[in-house]
């Protein structure tokens, strides 16, 4: 049994993986951004699902979850999962959020970070990115900036498993009804490399599409942008992963 956090899980992909990973015998630790988004979790805590509430624009609440966390039983593995499609929260909530827990979250051996085939359409340069939301965030850009901190870490960490995973284009309130893609599957990859002992799911420094790794975008993988990346939200948060 492993202890994982699945963040941003009152509906969808994050909601669908907490109750899989929950009837699997795992414990999980759910997140709501707000009391009320939380109460959609209800049927899950009553099943032993144990409950972090903050909102990811909030920077002091991130560190306020990440500080609880660290008071309570040791995390084996943290999906990141919560994100936003457009808007001032892009930057905050899809790679600010995450960079901090990453940061500040001690013990995780397994860190799986939600991409999206959007970050293909990324530009690889920090000039002028609205990381505190003052302005409408891009997408692809977050979603490319999330993927290399991905890698970024298993190239800094390497006894901790890190990878990145594209659940599809998928039918969630984000994806929209007829999006092509199956749910199921949408979940299921985050979820095996969070527990699994199968030899591939023991890789590190991937990125996923259905249990298949495939080839990220060039920037991904060049150091020089890693470290650029890392190096800038290291002075914006005031806290070096």
């Amino acid at each position: 049994m492993s202890r994982i956090l699945v963040t941003g899980s009152a509906d969808g992909l994050g909601r669908a993986a907490a109750d899989s990973l929950l009837s699997a015998g795992h414990d999980v630790v759910v997140h709501a951004r707000s009391h009320e988004r939380a109460a959609s979790l209800d049927a899950l805590v009553d099943r032993g699902a144990h409950l972090v509430v903050g909102d990811f624009t909030d920077r002091d609440a991130v560190r306020r979850i990440a500080a609880e966390l660290n008071d309570a039983k040791p995390l084996d593995a943290v999906i990141h999962n919560a994100g936003v499609w457009s808007g001032r929260p892009v930057m905050p909530v899809n790679i600010i959020a995450p960079y901090l827990l990453t940061a500040l979250l001690r013990g995780p051996r397994r860190l799986v970070y939600l991409s999206s085939s959007s970050h293909f359409g990324g530009h690889s340069t920090l000039n002028g990115v609205s990381w505190r939301g003052e302005s409408a965030g891009s997408y692809s850009d977050s979603k490319l900036f999330v993927t290399t901190l991905a890698a970024a870490v298993t190239r800094l960490r390497p006894d901790v498993l890190s990878n990145a995973v594209d659940p599809g284009w998928v039918p969630t309130k984000m994806g929209g009804p007829g999006a092509p893609d199956d749910l199921e599957l949408g979940h299921r990859t985050q979820e095996w490399l969070a527990t699994s002992d199968d030899p591939e799911a023991l890789a590190t420094g991937g990125y996923w599409y259905h249990r298949q790794r495939q080839q990220p975008h060039r920037a991904v993988h060049d150091e020089t942008f890693q470290d650029h990346l890392l190096q800038t939200l290291a002075e914006e948060t005031g806290t070096a992963l």
